[in-house]
């Protein structure tokens, strides 16, 4: 007799845990039901928001009140967004700036700040590098 309410209470135990993980699994999908449509629309305007901001970035030397001339501008897109060579159409290069575009609330990443504060603290030179002569030469 005990063994059989023992076995009784097994079978309820197991139905039990198999009723509580089938709700728990229900659950779990509404709840993500309910949670799919939004979080859907923040990732389409995430990648929104990216888009147009790399868009901004390039069409920047073409929009009104920029200071330069397209045509000095030189896209580099990271870490900085343009070298600009004020005075290239001439053939007088008299500045080199560098410009970074930022849209709507957008603000400085870690790399682009420390780029902004070695240019301000004048921490940039000039550097030629020559290419051995045995790496030009062919044939030998």
């Amino acid at each position: 007799m005990e063994l059989l309410i023992l076995f009784i209470l097994l079978i309820g135990v197991a139905v039990a845990f198999w009723v509580g993980m089938k709700f728990g699994s229900f659950m779990t999908h509404a709840e993500w039901q309910g949670k799919v449509p939004g979080l859907r629309k923040e990732a389409v305007e995430k990648s929104r928001a990216v888009l147009s901001g790399q868009f901004s970035e390039q069409l920047a030397p073409y929009l009104p009140d920029f200071s330069y001339k397209p045509t000095e501008c030189k896209f580099l897109g990271k870490p900085v967004d343009f070298i600009v060579f004020k005075g290239l159409d001439d053939k007088n290069v008299e500045e080199i700036v560098f410009v970074e575009v930022k849209s709507g609330g957008s603000t400085m990443s870690t790399t682009e700040r420390r780029v902004r504060d070695a240019v301000v603290g004048k921490k940039v030179r000039w550097e030629e590098y020559r290419v051995p002569e045995r790496v030009v030469k062919r044939g030998k």
